[in-house]
């Protein structure tokens, strides 16, 4: 049978669930919101917990409100960022304990991605339960997919409590090509995959994405009354550098600048809303990066940058509508060379991690539009939206 996973609250096998609109006058509840849709399967198990600060039950966190049903907690992964969220992105991250409940916090972002089977050992089932931003690059989903590889290893069952994809109204971008495989890009899919981390669980197990085509025992808790079209406002920012859903709607296309020397405003109040350098020409904008929790070493620190803000305009459903939108780097990099003669040196060996492909840097280098490079990855992209609807769990 090729597709072992179940949606939790029918018990039923994904190709026989019903995706029809949601119920009008409804409000939209999250997986882990339904606790009474996965108590029962965790009640009297020993249990690992995949989570972060995002994890929330009408403003309280997942931890407090499982231990305060008496479910046996045994240890707590951490991704990047660590449980409480605040650390910088790319910090190595120790384990620890916390102080709140004694229960031992194990990171599983740097060297040690894939829980050890020691661990896994420990627990009768893992839960996973992180809101996402619905990006290829955004690590939660790497954390998501090798602990699935734990689990698959050891036999443990996985439940991963659902939440809205804020960037789920469409896919968009190259997809990638697995050369480039890496923490930042784990999975053939495109940089806007349009997909919750429950239906991206199911497409990782359906199509043997694993090492060793290896499959974990898997149970995903929906959301309930959500659709891709949803307008999903995070109630709290899923990582330092994203404090609003402006910020995640630029993401997409913002963060390739984190492969060259353009600041994208970490180390400002408007991180991922800005994008400048010391050298750019023809702009009245400026904006000085500094060390800041969450961003201690952005780029461009204490150095004035000119360059363009994005805060307001374009409106948001212009952002939402181009997806991911290669202009603003080729815009940054064409002013760069023009006015600084930076050349290919603009660019390092990242930009093919984010990116996901090897034809995007050379078009840049060459003058291409984004749309003539968009054109490249449009039948890969139309490929993956007809292998995505089979997993699809929510109305598009």
């Amino acid at each position: 049978m090729k597709h072992l996973f179940y949606i939790g609250i029918l018990g039923l096998s994904l190709a026989l669930v019903s995706c029809g609109n949601p119920r009008e006058n409804t409000s939209l509840r999250t997986g882990a919101e339904n606790t009474e849709a996965y108590l029962s399967l965790i009640e009297g198990k020993r249990v690992g917990l995949l989570t972060n600060h995002t994890a929330l039950i009408d403003g309280t966190h997942l931890v407090d409100s499982l231990l305060s049903l008496g479910v046996d907690i045994r240890m707590i992964f951490a991704p990047e960022h660590g449980f409480r969220g605040n650390e910088d992105a790319g910090a190595q991250i120790d384990h620890q304990t916390d102080p709140k409940t004694g229960i031992p916090i194990i990171s599983v972002y740097g060297r040690g991605a894939v829980p050890a089977d020691s661990l896994m050992k420990q627990i009768d089932i893992a839960i996973f339960d992180i809101q996402d931003v619905g990006l290829r690059f955004y690590t939660y989903l790497s954390s998501l997919y090798y602990l699935m590889e734990a689990c698959a290893t050891n036999n443990v069952p996985l439940l991963v409590l659902d939440r809205p994809n804020p960037n789920g109204h469409m896919a968009s971008g190259p997809v990638l090509d697995m050369q480039y495989r890496s923490f930042v890009g784990v999975i053939p899919i495109p940089v806007v995959h349009a997909m919750t981390l429950g239906e991206l669980a199911c497409m990782i197990n359906g199509e043997f994405w694993l090492k060793d085509s290896l499959q974990p025992p898997l149970t995903v808790i929906p959301c309930l009354n959500y659709t891709h079209q949803t307008l999903y406002e995070l109630p709290v920012k899923p990582s330092p550098n994203l404090p609003n859903n402006r910020s995640i709607y630029l993401y997409p296309s913002i963060c390739l600048f984190e492969a060259t020397p353009v600041s994208l405003g970490r180390g400002t109040d408007f991180p991922f809303q800005v994008y400048g350098h010391p050298q750019m020409a023809g702009h009245d904008f400026s904006f000085t990066p500094q060390s800041a929790p969450g961003a201690r070493n952005p780029i461009q620190k204490d150095v004035l940058c000119y360059g363009v803000d994005l805060r307001i305009s374009p409106p948001d459903e212009v952002i939402r509508a181009n997806g991911f939108d290669l202009q603003y780097v080729i815009d940054a990099y064409r002013n760069l060379n023009e006015n600084a003669g930076i050349g290919d040196e603009f660019f390092t060996s990242y930009f093919e991690k984010l990116v996901g492909v090897d034809y995007v840097r050379p078009m840049i280098l060459q003058g291409k539009t984004a749309d003539e490079i968009a054109a490249l990855w449009y039948d890969q992209l139309e490929d993956f939206k007809i292998k995505r609807n089979q997993y699809l769990i929510y109305p598009q």
